[in-house]
């Protein structure tokens, strides 16, 4: 089940009076195009895209969106997160033609949004903004906890692999992946052999943190689990059951499928997705 709302909330109150008596509730003909800047916690979700039958945080915003401006809004997203995936910098847009300011816009859409989702900042961007084709670049966070017994607080956003990890090898295996690869190994068996596979890695760095241990990997486009899978090969070299040559193989002589250890979802989080011009200032 997806997060509870904060309640019945009257719209009417957070909306200036100006802005009513100028009918910018309702809106126009002219239509515009938002942008939000999103950040949720995936536990409750069943992914960020829509899905019959199923909690989604698209699902969340559209309903949340038709529920401020009366209309049939339809939600596009930078990057498709997974169920259990969070994201503290995803990027929606969409069209409407209500003339509501952006503060109230923001406002009023988490005020009808579950608690486990909030809009950050609203922009807005050119009718023909595409969250996704013009993106330069995502950055997704995978958070490892290192210590001797589970975590409590941190049991939705880290995984306690339950096993001692030497993180020198991991984070000289780590800054390989830099450049341009075929990342086949790393992708789901059926999803490599249907698309193209090659990614380009700006950054990929590992450091401790206290009993946390933090993966940031950037690069043009990830395919499916593919950070989650590095992690779980990264995991192996840490607990020697993979070498670094073996780790630097999956990307040398590369096989669908082949790094098998999936990461868990609830460590992952997209934090940023670039673009040629920063939408949120």
């Amino acid at each position: 089940m997806a997060g509870r709302r904060a309640g019945a909330i009257n719209l009417t109150t957070l909306i200036p009076e100006q802005a009513l008596a100028a009918g910018q509730l309702q809106g126009s003909d002219r239509p515009r195009r938002l942008a939000f800047l999103l950040e949720y916690q995936g536990t409750a979700y069943a992914g960020s895209q829509l899905q019959a039958n199923a909690p989604t945080v698209q699902g969340a915003l559209e309903q949340a969106l038709g529920t401020l401006t009366g209309e049939s809004v339809r939600v596009a997203l930078a990057g498709r997160t997974d169920a259990g995936v969070h994201a503290k910098g995803q990027v929606a847009a969409f069209n409407t033609n209500s003339r509501l300011p952006l503060d109230t816009f923001g406002r009023g859409t988490n005020a009808v949004l579950p608690l486990d989702v909030s809009v950050r900042a609203v922009a807005e961007v050119p009718l023909q903004f595409d969250p996704r084709r013009h993106a330069l670049s995502r950055l997704y966070r995978y958070t490892l906890h290192l210590g001797h017994q589970r975590p409590g607080l941190l049991r939705d956003f880290a995984w306690h692999p339950r096993v001692t990890l030497n993180l020198a090898p991991m984070a000289e295996a780590a800054h390989r992946l830099v450049g341009a690869h075929d990342f086949a190994s790393f992708a789901q068996p059926s999803e490599a052999r249907r698309r193209q596979t090659e990614r380009h890695v700006t950054r990929a760095e590992l450091r401790r943190k206290g009993e946390l241990a933090l993966f940031d990997i950037e690069a043009n486009a990830f395919l499916t689990q593919m950070v989650r899978r590095i992690v779980g090969a990264l995991v192996e070299v840490g607990s020697e059951k993979r070498t670094q040559v073996q780790f630097v193989s999956l990307l040398d002589d590369p096989h669908p499928g082949a790094a098998s250890v999936v990461a868990p979802a609830h460590g992952l989080c997209l934090m940023k997705v670039r673009y040629q011009n920063d939408l949120f200032v």
